[in-house]
């Protein structure tokens, strides 16, 4: 399932084909919400926010039509009824006078008056998005030190969206690895420092992921890892999906367990019991 940066990402593609423009068709594939084609046609776009791993868009008749891809929703964005060949069922369809942007596969879609969307269940339990611009470390700490929160494995934490919204698998990884904590840890057993550094990671790494299209590693290091003949994929993670791989730090092979029936990849030198 993607995360917050991809999520995001696709935001941004959408949002910049939809944003400001009206939509003059609409289509939705799921007979139940047939009923919104005639308010929400005519609508401008006013904006596309990523909640974790949600999608809202927002219209300014005063409606929002919420998505989550789950495991198979897939967005495209096209010129105006240019659709691409796929088997994929069409969930939702958004037409301005050039471009289209379409949902394939997701079942979870619900369109909402604007007021309302924060009674969502969804929106109601997450926490606030990883990848929000007003979300500081310190927040982050807090939450972390919080009755909630602090008394629990950070490898549960780390994929509690209630926590922070948009943080998974890859994210989990990457980010207990490169703050050097072993994933097994609670908050509440962390020094202060620690705590201030995995606060911190967890900005700057899912920043940089959604800044460099997934890439966890620095970007000098990427690109040098690329010229040298590594992938994107073997080249764009410190420890996720490197198992027994020298770890780029200390060279200790990288170790994949699970955790709360996902896998987790760590590294026993970088992150000690």
């Amino acid at each position: 399932m993607p995360e917050g940066p991809e999520i995001r990402r696709a935001a941004d593609k959408i949002e910049a084909v939809l944003k400001n423009k009206t939509v003059e068709k609409i289509e939705f594939g799921l007979p139940p919400l047939k009923k919104f084609v005639k308010p929400l046609k005519g609508s401008n776009v006013l904006a596309l926010e990523t909640r974790g791993k949600a999608l809202l868009t927002h219209f300014d008749s005063g409606f929002t039509i919420y998505s989550h891809n789950q495991l198979y929703g897939v967005w495209r964005v096209v010129k105006r009824d240019k659709l691409p060949k796929t088997n994929r069922q069409l969930r939702l369809a958004l037409h301005t006078d050039q471009h289209s942007a379409l949902l394939y596969s997701a079942s979870d879609i619900s369109v909402w008056k604007t007021e309302h969307i924060e009674e969502h269940h969804f929106l109601k339990r997450i926490g606030p998005d990883i990848l929000n611009p007003n979300l500081a470390w310190r927040e982050v700490a807090e939450r972390l030190q919080s009755k909630t929160f602090a008394g629990r494995a950070l490898n549960s934490v780390y994929l509690d969206q209630a926590f922070l919204a948009g943080l998974g698998n890859y994210l989990r990884s990457e980010i207990l690895f490169i703050a050097g904590i072993n994933p097994a840890h609670k908050a509440r057993d962390l020094s202060k420092g620690q705590i201030g550094k995995l606060a911190r990671t967890t900005l700057e790494i899912s920043q940089r992921s959604y800044a460099l299209g997934g890439v966890t590693v620095p970007e000098r290091q990427y690109q040098t890892l690329k010229k040298q003949g590594s992938t994107y994929g073997k080249a764009r993670f410190f420890v996720f999906g490197r198992a027994s791989q020298p770890c780029r730090l200390c060279k200790t092979k990288i170790q994949r367990s699970t955790a709360n029936s996902r896998r987790i990849y760590t590294c026993s030198t970088c992150q000690p019991i």
